[in-house]
C-alpha cells in the first residue's frame, strides 16, 4: 500500500505531509548500510560469488530473507548471516545495521 494523498479532519489537503509519510515507511522497511562504506552485492551468500554491483555510502537495503553463507568481519560484528536485497543479490549482515546479530528475516 502507498500513501498518494492525506486529508485532514477539515477536508484540506496535506500533500507536503504524504512525502514524509512515504519516507518514513520506506525507511521503516529498510536497513542502513554501515556509514562510510560502499557495499559489495554479489550473486551469492559467500566472498567467492561475483560482485554484481555496488552500493554507494549511506544506502539502505531491504532484506528479503537471510542465508548462511561465508563468515565476514565487518563494522557489526562476525557473521555467516548473509541478506537477500533482490533476486541473486546478496550482502554480508556484517555492513548491515539490523540491530540484531541474528536472523531478522525468514531463511531464503
Amino acid at each position: 500500500m502507498s500513501v498518494d494523498q492525506l486529508t485532514d479532519a477539515t477536508g484540506g489537503d496535506e500533500k507536503a505531509t504524504t512525502g514524509a509519510v512515504t519516507t518514513a515507511a520506506a525507511a521503516a522497511g529498510s536497513y542502513p548500510v554501515a556509514p562510510g562504506y560502499r557495499l559489495n552485492v554479489r550473486s551469492g551468500p559467500g566472498t567467492g560469488h561475483s560482485i554484481v554491483r555496488t552500493l554507494p555510502e549511506g544506502s539502505r537495503v531491504r532484506i528479503h530473507c537471510q542465508t548462511p553463507g561465508t563468515r565476514v568481519s565487518g563494522p557489526y560484528g562476525t557473521s555467516n548471516v548473509w541478506d537477500c536485497i533482490g533476486s541473486g543479490q546478496y550482502v554480508s549482515d556484517a555492513y548491515v545495521r539490523t540491530g540484531s546479530d541474528g536472523y531478522v528475516a525468514p531463511r531464503c
